[in-house]
């Protein structure tokens, strides 16, 4: 796997573009830039000690909010950073700015807030106790 790199509180993730990743034009399919910060976060997570992001202990994490602002397209083979750092962390939710960059030129900053829920019932329940301290300590 490519490494990972951890810089203060702002987490990256190197990813190479492939053509599974672009439209017939070579360009990064817009969606698919949700998938890349999607990875960086669940790395993240991995990288503070909590392995099963996506399923934990009868709960699970749901994209409450999204907003992203394109800046310029990634192209077929290009070696993407992504970054995952935290903003807001409640029982509940906890929100991440996230940054797609080609080199040192920003294509795509998004902020993404998830929620915990129950997997069962689907309705909101608070983070493991660990997992809320945790975040917190991250925030600037």
């Amino acid at each position: 796997m490519t490494e990972v790199v951890k810089e203060g509180l702002r987490f990256e993730l190197p990813i190479r573009v492939y053509v599974e990743d672009t439209d017939a034009g070579g360009i990064v399919f817009y969606a698919n830039y949700l998938k890349f910060m999607e990875r960086a976060r669940t790395e993240y997570m991995r990288g503070l000690g909590f392995n099963k992001p996506a399923l934990f202990d009868g709960l699970q994490f749901v994209v409450h909010e999204v907003s992203l602002k394109y800046y310029s397209p990634a192209l077929l083979d290009d070696q993407l950073r992504v970054t995952a750092e935290p903003v807001d962390a409640s029982r509940v939710t906890f929100a991440m700015v996230q940054q797609v960059f080609c080199g040192d030129k920003l294509l795509v900053k998004g902020r993404i807030k998830l929620a915990c829920i129950d997997a069962l019932s689907k309705r909101p329940k608070g983070m493991p106790k660990a997992m809320v301290t945790t975040l917190k300590s991250q925030l600037d």
